[in-house]
């Protein structure tokens, strides 16, 4: 049997290390690839990969996974994860990949029963059939335990040589860490923000008003959110650390700060031109997050750093900031499968 070439779903996690190491010691040459997105970035991946001498390559799908998000076929888990519908587009696009580059077929390090939305029999079932490439589909670490697909009907690979993990328990996957001398991985279940409560909100906020794109997306892991209409919201950095973050990503955002005092920035994101009534709002609310400024104060705006104009406000009420305000605890709800 020739030496077959592998493409492997890789996270950086233990178990999709395990699989590569495993069907490398089998012999079969095999290529990791991890899936990029606005959610899951490859920095902490890539270091992983170099530290075990794996050579990456790296595939965005931001887009693609975009519109998994706003019509995902099995629904989300706990926050806005459509584990499934999102897995099964990484497939989908490692399997036209196998297609077009010539490799033999697909794995990844899905363990049976370990994870309860994505990795039950029925939900990994559904993964494969959904990519449209099911029969095409090894799982290393569980496959003694699944039906047989092409590469083991044609004999490509031994069931025999196949392990039989399963369940949440992690011990036979860290006897082989030890096996293979593995001193850094990622922990498990970790990475993505889909499937963090606060982000979640966020960017279900972004969905109902028709705001979900990069230009907005990329400022949801930073500060305080407020929903001031429809097409408006302004962002507070917390902390100094998170407003050099938020800053990092603005370009032409309108910024707004207090004028005789320091304190905290607003950046406001909107699809149109802002009008005076929300850049009022906004400005008030700056000023309410300024310890030091007066009740009514002045607020400085303008863009790229450039504090051109100056407006008059007073500080809201806490109550009506409380309203604006777009909480964590709203609009996510448990719809695991």
């Amino acid at each position: 049997m020739s030496r077959k070439r592998v493409l492997a779903l890789f996270s950086g996690g233990l178990d999709s290390i395990l699989s590569i190491l495993w069907m490398q010691r089998l012999d079969y040459k095999v290529q990791p690839v991890f899936f990029k997105s606005y959610f899951f970035g490859p920095d902490k991946v890539e270091k992983i990969a170099s530290s075990i001498g794996f050579s990456l390559r790296v595939i965005d799908i931001s887009e693609k996974l975009l519109e998994v998000i706003k019509h995902p076929r099995y629904g989300f888990g706990k926050n806005m994860n459509p584990c499934i519908d999102c897995h099964s587009l990484m497939f989908r696009e490692a399997g036209r990949m196998m297609e077009s580059e010539g490799y033999d077929f697909l794995i990844s390090g899905e363990v049976l029963g370990q994870r309860p939305m994505s990795q039950r029999y029925d939900a990994m079932n559904s993964v494969s059939k959904l990519s449209g490439y099911r029969d095409y589909i090894i799982r290393p670490l569980s496959q003694k335990l699944l039906p047989d697909t092409k590469p083991i009907r044609e004999g490509w690979v031994k069931k025999e040589e196949m392990l039989d993990i399963q369940g949440r328990s992690r011990q036979r996957q860290l006897e082989l860490a030890r096996e293979f001398k593995l001193n850094e991985y990622s922990s498990p279940g970790g990475g993505c923000l889909l499937t963090d409560r606060g982000f979640s909100t966020r960017l279900m906020d972004l969905m109902k008003n028709d705001m979900l794109d990069k230009a907005f997306i990329k400022f949801l892991r930073y500060g305080r959110h407020f929903r001031l209409n429809s097409e408006t919201k302004l962002l507070i950095g917390r902390n100094k650390e998170e407003l050099e973050e938020l800053f990092r990503y603005v370009s032409d955002e309108t910024v707004l700060r207090a004028a005789n005092c320091t304190g905290p920035v607003g950046v406001i994101n909107s699809k149109r031109e802002i009008g005076d009534q929300e850049l009022k709002k906004a400005a008030a609310i700056v000023l309410s997050y300024t310890n030091k400024a007066k009740e009514r104060d002045s607020v400085e705006y303008g863009t790229n750093n450039n504090y051109h104009s100056t407006l008059t406000v007073e500080k809201l009420a806490r109550n009506e900031i409380d309203k604006l305000l777009i909480k964590a605890n709203e609009g996510c709800k448990e719809n695991e499968i």
